[in-house]
């Protein structure tokens, strides 16, 4: 099983909607290859990060990084627009996770930084693989890490996080593969209601996608079944996806249980912050909060 190499980002200015959604951006991105990670100086020993987000519309953040910028050479890329782009890659408001990404990988790869800060010494222009790097990893040294900070890539795929999309439709299915696969979940699929309620009562998900109109039993009854075993209500998070969108259709699904409603034709960012919300160390967070207040 390869691990991924860790990029950490230093974000810089956005307010406080922004800064939850790039929050799930990240959440989702330390399990790509390569994988991007919020940098928490208050969790790392020594050392910068790898690159800089910032936001170019917000003068006091676009003054912070042009100063951090003078002392050395950093990647960097701007979000928003801005007189002076500073010769950095700039992308258009509202935030997009895919464009996003995309512009974070091509910036580390032009600019040949490794996830340990150092400069990459293969020709080819690839990232080296085989090392995991996350914000706890100490001193910034480059050597491999493998356990501490939670968000690390090679945790959660050895946590085997896996999801299960309910939907007769074929083409839904090949979606919902096709959005997953980046993000290194197993995904299990299941074409009637029966066949998800024998599933989740023989394996553990973090998510379960659920059409409502299915063969057989509907996606309602679907829900209130797992939502019925104890196990599954800390540990599986039910969202429905469906091309039903009224008022009532939602309160039922609200009534049975579900922890998101979602509808068709899906809006890509939307689905992703969703499943970034799910992913078992966001629940333990967020479970965590809660027990404070």
């Amino acid at each position: 099983m390869n691990v991924n190499e860790q990029y950490l980002v230093d974000v810089i200015g956005f307010n406080a909607v922004e800064r939850s959604m790039l929050a799930s951006i990240f959440a989702l991105g330390a399990r790509r290859d390569p994988g991007f990670l919020q940098y928490d100086p208050a969790a790392t020993v020594s050392g910068s990060a790898d690159i800089y987000l910032v936001d170019a519309e917000n003068p006091e953040a676009l003054n912070e990084f042009k100063m951090l910028s003078r002392r050395a050479n950093l990647p960097a890329v701007l979000i928003g627009a801005a007189a002076d782009s500073l010769g950095f890659p700039m992308l258009p408001r509202p935030l997009q996770w895919a464009r996003l990404l995309q512009a974070l990988e091509e910036t580390v790869m032009a600019s040949g930084t490794s996830a340990a800060g150092h400069k990459r010494d293969d020709e080819d222009g690839t990232l080296p693989l085989g090392h995991t790097f996350s914000a706890s990893s100490a001193g910034r040294t480059g050597a491999p890490h493998s356990g501490g900070f939670e968000g690390a890539a090679a945790q959660k795929r050895a946590a085997g996080d896996t999801v299960l999309v309910v939907d007769d439709n074929a083409s839904v299915r090949m979606f919902m593969k096709a959005k997953l696969a980046p993000f290194q979940f197993e995904v299990d699929f299941a074409e009637t209601g029966e066949e998800a309620v024998g599933l989740t009562g023989q394996r553990e998900y973090a998510c379960v996608f659920l059409d409502v109109v299915l063969p057989g039993i509907d996606g309602y009854h679907v829900c209130k079944a797992i939502k019925a075993n104890k196990h599954a209500i800390k540990k599986t998070a039910v969202v429905m996806l469906t091309s039903r969108s009224s008022p009532f259709d939602k309160l039922r699904g609200s009534l049975a249980g579900c922890d998101e409603y979602l509808t068709k034709p899906l809006d890509e960012d939307r689905l992703l912050e969703v499943i970034a919300k799910f992913l078992p160390s966001s629940r333990k967070r967020e479970r965590s909060g809660a027990t404070k207040k």
